[in-house]
């Protein structure tokens, strides 16, 4: 390393400020910056670039990359993807209720993000794995996971409810981000057992900025890894927007680790299930991972400890609540098919349905076995963990002893 001396560095400093050369370059590199984040801005007015096959008014666009992943779509498919939606929208807003009315710990509503988690959901196969954030509400209902299972954690009655291998899907995760990396592991496996599946990992906007989700995407780039990265840009990662997070779209992100990445209207039902699709298929093929980008909308709170009411306008909430997913498919089921009126009153009568069941399972779940904490710890069992049960069955049992004093 050379070391400058304080005399050279004045003479080269003052030499500098003569030619003006030092003021005029920081004037040059100040003006780049602020032109660079001007350009990183949405202009006003005007919609991303993403793929959309149904419009807010339910008008179907042609798209000739995507169109063949939906082309043999039937009206009672479509049905049943409007079906999926409501009755994933009555299970979570009942999920809501339940916790304001002290029956849940917590709740993370999935409210405005039907499409994107039904779309993608029904776009697997039965020998694909999930790997889910918390908010997969709507995936789960895809994977036949019951709606009452998901509510146990948040009553604080089990650690998850549900065996993930009988549905192939994860237990959800609280860690943020920390999914992805379990789901390239898991893909990574996959391909050295060539198996002819694939994994999906969902995550938010968010969790795009952790260090796992970085570390996931570099080594499924590496490996070429079977696994989608299905990112729910929901706009808000708890308080703070995306363009504090990113200076490029989330779907660019993918460029610099080697694979694709594309943007999809996250309120479009059709589009989500035509990309994923798309992308699982890459992944079957030997051809590595994809970024998803669902541009969508989260139209509540994070979780009910949450107010969105502090840091965001209600006229955004009114801006979205114009491309509400549900009501885009029921325009397009209407205009364009034979679905009546009947069908909507039958659906609506299944969801109130629903609710009730929901309502009377959580109240009625039974507390957890206090040793159950030490059950599926290790495959084999394990001394320590045989020890720490011990200790905390001699712990129990001193309450019991004080008990029967107390009676006596």
């Amino acid at each position: 390393m050379t070391v400058e001396s304080t005399a050279a560095r004045k003479a080269r400093r003052s030499a500098g400020g003569k030619a003006g050369t030092t003021g005029t370059k920081s004037s040059t590199t100040g003006t780049k910056r602020t032109t660079s984040r001007t350009a990183a801005k949405k202009a006003p007015g005007t919609e991303p670039e993403l793929v959309q096959l149904l419009t807010p008014e339910g008008k179907r666009i042609k798209n000739a990359e995507y169109d063949p992943y939906v082309a043999g779509i039937t009206p009672e498919e479509l049905r049943g993807l409007y079906r999926d939606m409501v009755l994933t929208r009555r299970f979570d807003a009942e999920a809501t209720v339940l916790q304001r009315q002290g029956e849940l710990g917590l709740w993370a509503s999935l409210l405005g993000q039907e499409a994107a988690q039904i779309g993608s959901g029904r776009a697997v196969t039965d020998d694909d794995y999930i790997f889910p954030t918390y908010r997969e509400h709507g995936v789960a209902w895809c994977r036949g996971v019951d709606p009452t299972n998901l509510l146990g954690m948040f009553r604080g009655v089990n650690n998850g409810g549900w065996d993930p291998n009988s549905n192939n899907f994860h237990l959800y995760t609280i860690v943020i981000g920390s999914q992805t990396l379990h789901a390239t592991g898991y893909a990574m496996g996959l391909a050295k057992d060539g198996a002819n599946s694939a994994v999906i990992a969902y995550f938010g906007d968010g969790a795009s900025s952790q260090g796992d989700v970085a570390e996931a995407f570099t080594f499924s780039a590496v490996y070429n890894a079977p696994v989608v990265f299905f990112c729910q840009n929901n706009q808000w990662a708890i308080s703070e927007p995306t363009e504090k997070q990113t200076r490029v779209p989330l779907y660019q992100r993918a460029q610099g680790y080697g694979f694709p990445g594309v943007r999809v209207d996250g309120n479009d039902v059709l589009a989500c299930l035509a990309v994923t699709k798309w992308a699982l298929e890459r992944a079957r093929n030997g051809e590595g991972p994809t970024l998803v980008e669902a541009y969508t909308y989260r139209m509540g709170a994070h979780t009910t400890n949450d107010d969105p009411t502090r840091y965001r306008h209600d006229d955004e909430r009114a801006a979205w609540e114009a491309k509400d997913p549900i009501a885009r498919l029921r325009s397009y089921l209407q205009s364009q098919t034979d679905t009546d009126e009947g069908f909507f009153a039958e659906l609506e009568t299944e969801s109130e349905a629903l609710g009730r069941r929901v309502r009377e399972v959580v109240r009625t779940m039974p507390d957890p076995d206090h040793f159950a904490i030490f059950e599926n710890v290790y495959a084999d069992g394990h001394a320590l963990v045989d020890e720490e049960r011990a200790e905390f069955a001699a712990y129990q049992e001193s309450f019991a002893d004080v008990e029967e004093g107390k009676q006596r």
